[in-house]
């Protein structure tokens, strides 16, 4: 998992690129696999009981009880009109099921284990379906490697759309990028609204940022990256016209879609286009972004909202942005997984919500937002699982990942 700052925080390796967080958090955390409780409590910014809003209710059940998965990291579907969904495994397989509670089975839709590092925070961390996949067959993942360690954004081609393998010779490669350490590799990708794809990278690791990733324009990593998938002006892509950086003078990458971002893990699209971020925090505080095109959302500067390290940055603090959320270490929530929007038909209650968790403390929240500025927060339950990541399937029903299990969730009415 994450920064190796407090004594708790060396105790053990986690397997993800999430947070910072305890060894103690994770054991609990991977032994708790649902939870039914459900309450009406909001909390400020802080983590602070303010007071009620009206009751949610909501549990999490085992979607798939037979099916158990190695490390999964991503739930997701190929948009393609089948019922197929698809699991990655942190070690780099990618799984392929029915969407059917009754599912016993589950298919290797690909096998890049041998091209793949993975363990602590590396691995296959992102797989995202091109928006014309049922032509092309087209698929996009995000990896590291080691020797030398690195970050790698590759196509793979399914000889058909139904095919129930992938031939990893396929792989055609869209960039890479050197990773200083092991951790804080982002690794999502997804494709938004405009049609293009979207990778979150992290700010190279180690602790504190040591580089100042962040905020070097120059740099791959400690961003939000977007680029056109369609075009070949860059090799196998190209940058989209309206890129906040696309034509610079001043050498800072092209692909940058948005910046100053710490270890954002998770990201998704709401129904209304708005990006939302989950950005792993250092020693305080974990942090909810909306993120705007072109903007720094101040990492190492700042921690959330609070100060963290101003040294060597020529960075203007009225040009941060600030979280539509945080939240404190105190309470034993130190590792956010960013979530997603809900917009299925089960749980009316949750409709227009994000939903996310906290990785250690296994916590699920529900976030409510009326202009995209200010935000209140409710627990839906504690003690969930080890949320690694949040997926949509076939009918836009939720689901979670359950690293410490192996098992798939899914958030149900109470």
């Amino acid at each position: 998992m994450n920064l190796i700052i407090m004594l708790s925080k060396t105790i053990i390796a986690l397997t993800l690129s999430l947070a910072a967080t305890s060894g103690v958090a994770w054991m609990v955390a991977a032994a708790c696999q649902s939870s039914t409780r459900s309450n009406s409590v909001t909390l400020d910014s802080t983590g602070t009981t303010v007071g009620g809003t009206g009751a949610l209710s909501a549990k999490v059940v085992n979607a798939y009880p037979k099916l158990t998965f190695s490390s999964p990291v991503e739930y997701t579907h190929a948009n393609d009109g089948t019922n197929r969904v698809f699991v990655i495994e942190q070690e780099g397989r990618i799984r392929v099921f029915e969407n059917d509670a009754n599912t016993a089975s589950a298919g290797t839709y690909l096998d890049i284990r041998n091209k793949v590092a993975s363990g602590g925070e590396m691995g296959l961390l992102g797989l995202a379906f091109h928006p014309d996949f049922k032509k092309n067959g087209y698929f996009y993942v995000n990896y590291t490697k080691n020797n030398p360690r690195e970050t790698i954004v590759s196509r793979y081609k399914a000889p058909s759309a139904g095919a129930s393998q992938v031939d990893p010779a396929s792989e055609v490669i869209l960039f890479r990028f050197e990773q200083p350490y092991s951790n804080h590799n982002g690794g999502k990708v997804l494709f938004g609204p405009d049609g293009y794809l979207y990778v979150s990278t992290g700010d190279g690791g180690s602790g504190g940022d040591p580089q100042n990733n962040g905020q070097n324009r120059k740099s791959w990593l400690g961003k939000i990256i977007r680029v056109d998938v369609n075009s070949t002006d860059k090799g196998n892509y190209g940058i989209p016209a309206d890129n906040p950086f696309k034509g610079n003078a001043n050498g800072y990458r092209e692909e940058i879609f948005a910046y100053g971002l710490r270890n954002p893990w998770r990201m998704s699209f709401d129904a209304d286009g708005r990006l939302w971020v989950g950005d792993v925090g250092q020693n305080k505080l974990e942090e909810v972004d909306i993120v705007k095109k072109g903007g720094n959302y101040g990492w190492r500067v700042k921690e959330a909202n609070a100060d963290y390290d101003a040294k060597d940055n020529n960075v203007n603090a009225a040009d941060l942005l600030g979280p539509i959320w945080q939240y404190s270490h105190s309470n034993g929530d130190v590792s956010i997984t960013g979530g997603i929007v809900y917009r299925g038909s089960a749980n009316p209650s949750l409709r227009g919500k994000y939903i996310y968790a906290d990785y250690a403390s296994g916590r699920i929240w529900a976030l409510t937002t009326t202009d995209g500025k200010t935000a209140t927060n409710q627990e839906l339950m504690a003690q969930a699982g080890a949320i690694s990541a949040f997926g949509e399937d076939q009918k836009n029903e939720l689901y979670m990942c359950d690293l410490g299990s192996g098992k798939i969730l899914k958030l149900v009415a109470n």
